[in-house]
């Protein structure tokens, strides 16, 4: 019958339509196929060697401040404040000791002096002695390498004697006022010693009697 044909294409038509949908490689309506990831925005890709960063920096000055005469914790403190975190201190009695606690040190001199404008790249360094002890008009020069005569060592802390002495050389140290044993030499200053300044080394044994830095000699 004529109705049943009829009935009989349009079941297959809509089956033919329902398939196409299904199809995961339909084509557009310009029959082509649909790239996976369409429509979503890929990296944008770096050229050769023209990786982002920063353009280099520029020095920076500031004013240093002047730190002469305040504690050696205090003076740092205040230099990181301005800007400076190269920081460094020595002794400025030239005995070698270190400022293991800076809360009991004093600056006695700064460099690059204080007032002035400075890369704060710049390392910036104390001169500072003891809060008890009395800073020097300038640092006290180091002991010189011994030749081939001894130098007059009084006054001069023992640590610094010892690194001017060949490294070989037998040394005794006795403490000048009491039987106190000589532990850390930077804290002992030379009193008298023998042999006594000008006379020959020749790899005799070397003796010093030495008393703390902040003491009188007997």
């Amino acid at each position: 019958m004529r109705t049943h044909r009829t009935t009989t294409l349009l079941i297959t038509a809509v089956a033919a339509l329902a398939l196409a949908a299904c199809d995961p490689q339909a084509t557009g309506p310009d029959d082509k196929a649909s790239a996976p990831g369409a429509g979503s925005s890929a990296p944008s890709a770096t050229a050769p060697g023209k990786a982002p960063g920063k353009a280099p920096g520029k020095a920076t000055t500031a004013t240093l401040p002047q730190l002469v005469g305040k504690g050696l914790q205090t003076a740092q403190d205040e230099a990181q404040a301005a800007g400076f975190f190269s920081l460094k201190s020595h002794d400025s009695l030239s005995q070698e000791r270190l400022q293991a606690l800076d809360r009991n040190w004093k600056v006695c001199s700064q460099t690059p002096a204080g007032g002035a404008q400075v890369d704060t790249g710049t390392t910036v360094d104390f001169g500072a002695v003891k809060l008890e002890e009395s800073c020097p008009a300038a640092d006290a020069p180091a002991p010189q390498p011994a030749g081939k005569t001894m130098p007059d060592f009084t006054g001069k802390g023992m640590k610094a004697v010892r690194a001017s002495l060949p490294s070989n050389a037998g040394i005794t140290v006795k403490d000048a006022l009491q039987n106190r044993i000589v532990l850390q030499e930077s804290n002992w200053k030379v009193c008298a010693q023998d042999p006594e300044a000008g006379a020959a080394l020749n790899g005799q044994p070397l003796s010093f009697t030495v008393v703390k830095t902040q003491e009188s000699c007997p």
